[in-house]
């Protein structure tokens, strides 16, 4: 139901303005806000293992947007969330949120009017 939910829900074809951030979750929750749209779970999950990767770089508290460019970082998320609304196994879904009972922690509570096409 999730995954059927989530592949109905359009990728923006247009780009708001440049976000500024410090993290990739911090982008990830301005994308939802100027979006109005959820992010996946699996794409949330994979932001957060990205900025878990900095802890110790010498780059750490550095903001990612001096690193990299807020087109790019924003086009990559929009990428990985396209792979992961068409693409990921409902039955794999499952068996992760039953391996984590704080799942849904990392499922937004952004509900968008889907348009449905008869």
């Amino acid at each position: 139901m999730y995954q059927d939910y989530m592949k109905q829900i359009p990728i923006p074809n247009h780009r708001g303005s440049v976000i500024p951030f410090t993290s990739w979750m911090g982008l990830g929750r301005s994308m939802k806000q100027l979006y109005g749209q959820p992010l996946h779970y699996l794409t949330n999950i994979l932001l957060k293992q990205w900025d878990q990767l900095r802890i110790g770089s010498e780059d750490e508290y550095k903001p990612l947007d001096i690193i990299i460019h807020p087109h790019k970082a924003e086009a990559t998320i929009w990428l990985i969330e396209e792979i992961h609304r068409q693409t990921s196994s409902h039955f794999r879904i499952a068996s992760l949120w039953k391996e984590d009972s704080m799942y849904n922690g990392f499922i937004d509570p952004i509900f968008p009017r889907l348009q449905h096409t008869s």
